[in-house]
C-alpha cells in the first residue's frame, strides 16, 4: 500500500474548512484514501468543490499533493493548516522553506486509520430514503445514504 504526504481539506465549510497536511495511504485500487481515521473515496462525478467524500459522513474533501510554495489553501480560503508532526520532515523536503511558520500551521498528531472498519461500509448495499437530487448524486458515487 502506497503512502504519501498530501494536502487534505474539508470542503463542507467552503474554502475555510479544516485542512491538514499529513501522510495518507491509498487502497489497492487507488480510489480510497485513508487519513486520520477516515476513508475518503474518490468522487466519480465532480463534487461541488471536492474530489473525494468521507464514506461515513458524505462530507466532501479536496485532496492534492502539497504545493512547493506552501500555498495549499484556495486563493479565497483561509485558516491555519494542521500539520501532522510525523510528516514535518518529509513536508519540509517537498517545499521551498526550511522551518514551519506557526502563523500558518498548527502541529498535531493524526490518528491511525483502521482500514478494516471501512470494509463493511464500502461493501454494503446502497439504500435510499428518497429519490431527490441528493439521492441520485450519491447513487452515482456509490455512497450509502445514512442521513437523507
Amino acid at each position: 500500500m502506497k503512502s504519501k504526504v498530501m494536502y487534505i481539506e474539508n470542503k463542507s465549510y467552503g474554502h475555510h474548512g479544516p485542512a491538514w497536511i499529513g501522510r495518507v495511504e491509498f487502497s489497492k485500487s487507488g480510489q480510497t484514501v485513508y487519513f486520520n481515521d477516515k476513508a475518503l473515496k474518490k468522487l466519480k462525478n465532480t463534487g461541488i468543490s471536492g474530489n473525494h467524500f468521507d464514506i461515513e459522513t458524505g462530507e466532501e474533501y479536496w485532496i492534492s499533493g502539497v504545493k512547493k510554495n506552501g500555498q495549499d489553501r484556495h486563493m479565497f480560503g483561509g485558516g491555519k493548516i494542521m500539520l501532522d508532526k510525523n510528516s514535518i520532515e518529509e513536508y519540509l523536503k517537498l517545499v521551498d522553506f526550511n522551518h514551519i511558520d506557526e502563523n500558518h500551521f498548527t502541529i498535531i498528531e493524526c490518528l491511525k486509520t483502521d482500514k478494516k472498519r471501512f470494509t463493511a461500509i464500502e461493501n454494503a448495499e446502497v439504500e435510499f430514503r428518497h429519490n431527490g437530487f441528493r439521492a441520485r448524486y450519491w447513487e452515482n458515487n456509490k455512497r450509502k445514504l445514512l442521513s437523507f
